[in-house]
């Protein structure tokens, strides 16, 4: 879990695993690695905002929200990377 941690405290680094998705989206061109860009996006999107205070005002130590998101961003990204290996994948 610490490994997902750095998603904490560089936010921007989301949006580095968006990019990446984004430019295999591009030569692949799956509709679940465009999936998987979008909602990687909104998450680095999202984090920032949680890093910069303003969704969240006080002391956030208990991220509650992690628990849906983490899953759901691991098995979009776990799917995206089998579509894109995939020879001729539909």
């Amino acid at each position: 879990m610490k490994l997902l941690g750095i998603f904490i405290e560089y936010p921007w680094a989301a949006l580095a695993v968006a990019s990446a998705f984004a430019v295999l989206w591009y030569f692949r061109r799956r509709r679940t690695i465009a999936v998987a860009a979008v909602l990687w996006s909104g998450y680095g999107v999202y984090e920032y905002l949680m890093h910069a205070r303003v969704l969240c005002s006080g002391e956030c130590n208990i991220r509650v929200d992690l628990l849906l998101l983490y899953p759901v961003l691991f098995v979009i990204s776990i799917a995206a990377a089998a579509v894109s290996l995939r020879r001729n994948a539909v």
